[in-house]
């Protein structure tokens, strides 16, 4: 009986979920109610309210498990020496994850330019980028790891933005052939 009773929740938290991203596609999350996401999402409000305070609730759990399914991505980059090359697959990974979930994405970037949706991502990716510096005992630059680190993810996060709004413009495999183009063979 507790499987069937998780998969329920389950299935209510994705019909939320995804109700939420389709009223985020049309405004900004600010000018969403509760009532508009539980009519998109075929859910009845005392249901939305066994789970969820409000739609903050609800916006951060969504966030929560996106940054939970980026970091277990980003995992398998691990056993790569190459700094570039452990830059580029950090970048490729990203982009796989942005097109399995293109719809919280773009919801995210295109009507709401939630700040706290993007330090999320910003957050995750510093947090890998800093602990594969840490584990470089070669690390020999000039810049200081935390300064290089900011700046690459932020240029990264900003091409993804921009692919993000305008998606018919480049396809991933242009974006990545750029990036790689642009990232230097030894970064430190």
């Amino acid at each position: 009986m507790d499987k069937k009773e998780d998969l329920r929740v389950i299935k209510t938290k994705k019909s939320l979920y995804d109700g939420l991203l389709v009223m985020m596609k049309d405004k900004p999350f600010e000018d969403i109610k509760v009532a508009d996401i539980c009519r998109v999402a075929l859910t009845n409000r005392s249901t939305f309210y066994d789970h969820f305070n409000d739609k903050y609730e609800l916006l951060y759990a969504l966030m929560k498990d996106m940054e939970v399914a980026l970091v277990d991505k980003l995992k398998s980059n691990t056993n790569i020496s190459n700094t570039k090359d452990f830059y580029m697959k950090m970048i490729e990974l990203l982009f796989e994850h942005i097109s399995e979930n293109v719809s919280f994405y773009s919801s995210i970037i295109k009507n709401n330019n939630n700040s706290v949706a993007n330090d999320m991502i910003r957050n995750t990716l510093l947090m890998d980028v800093r602990s594969h510096i840490e584990s470089e005992k070669n690390y020999n630059s000039e810049v200081p790891a935390e300064v290089l680190t900011m700046f690459y993810v932020s240029a990264v996060l900003n091409v993804c933005s921009m692919y993000l709004r305008e998606p018919n413009k480049y396809t991933k495999d242009n974006i990545l052939s750029y990036l790689d183009k642009l990232l230097p063979d030894n970064l430190y």
